[in-house]
């Protein structure tokens, strides 16, 4: 049939993904860097989507193409939803260490499944190095890094180290720019990395919807860079505390790609 459909321009789009959580139905994906049509049927034609595109990239057109199909979105959303739990299921377990040990290497985490690299960990940051400081050779820093995994894939929701924290979602290119990273923001914090370019910003919204449902967090803040590309992770963090229904402060923080805060 002939009927309005959302199409986007591939020349114009720079796969920022804003695009994506806007989209109800969830018929926006970001293939290869950039954003497209998941299947015709699942797009309603209404155009929700057009005003959260920084680059003007999508327009609504008349083309033939299939029946929007409300049976095919719920379908559709379904299998987002239960996909992105099922293909990490093997790395989310049940328990967590209670207590935090000295270091990774004394943590005695519960029993798990899956991948033993992603089971879950809670630590204390390295003690900073007893030899003092000298001319020339500063002494190293140490990680402030507290817990295991941090990939927002792969964390369980429901972690000991989520509970009663500062969260700090990063766009996993944050720390390679900005130098003092592990000084001034992941300090005293629970962590979770992600890429808003190349991963899944629906998984994504899944995920944090059930974070914030799930655990005690008491602030969240999220630093992404000053490329476009890069504000989806915060519009799909702002999108989430909406609908988990929390109250929680709320700051985003932008990196330059020369490393300097630009807001």
């Amino acid at each position: 049939m002939i009927r309005k459909i959302v199409q986007i321009d591939q020349d114009k789009c720079d796969g920022c993904g804003e695009c994506v959580p806007s989209c109800a139905e969830g018929a926006i994906r970001i293939v290869d860097g950039k954003a497209e049509i998941a299947a015709d049927n699942l797009c309603d034609g209404l155009g929700a989507c057009l005003g959260d595109c920084p680059q003007n990239a999508i327009t609504i057109i008349e083309r033939e193409a299939d029946h929007f199909d409300e049976a095919a979105v719920e379908k559709h959303l379904g299998a987002s939803s239960a996909g992105s739990h099922a293909s990490h299921a093997g790395h989310a377990p049940q328990a967590a260490p209670a207590a935090p040990a000295a270091s990774a290497a004394s943590a005695a985490p519960a029993a798990h499944g899956g991948c033993p690299g992603s089971r879950a960990v809670s630590f204390a940051p390295l003690a900073a190095p007893a030899a003092a400081e000298t001319a020339g050779s500063p002494a190293p820093r140490p990680s402030q890094l507290a817990q295991w995994p941090v990939q927002l894939h792969l964390v369980p929701t429901t972690a000991p180290y989520f509970q009663d924290a500062d969260l700090l979602i990063t766009a996993d290119c944050v720390p390679l720019a900005y130098a003092d990273y592990h000084r001034d923001f992941l300090s005293g914090k629970a962590v979770v990395v992600g890429c808003p370019k190349l991963d899944d910003n629906n998984a994504y919204l899944i995920k944090l919807t059930e974070l914030f449902r799930a655990s005690r967090i008491k602030s969240i803040t999220v630093l992404k860079m000053e490329v476009p590309c890069c504000g989806g992770i915060a519009m799909v963090a702002k999108q989430a505390l909406a609908a988990s229904g929390k109250e929680i402060p709320f700051n985003v923080v932008t990196v330059s790609i020369r490393g300097e805060i630009v807001g």
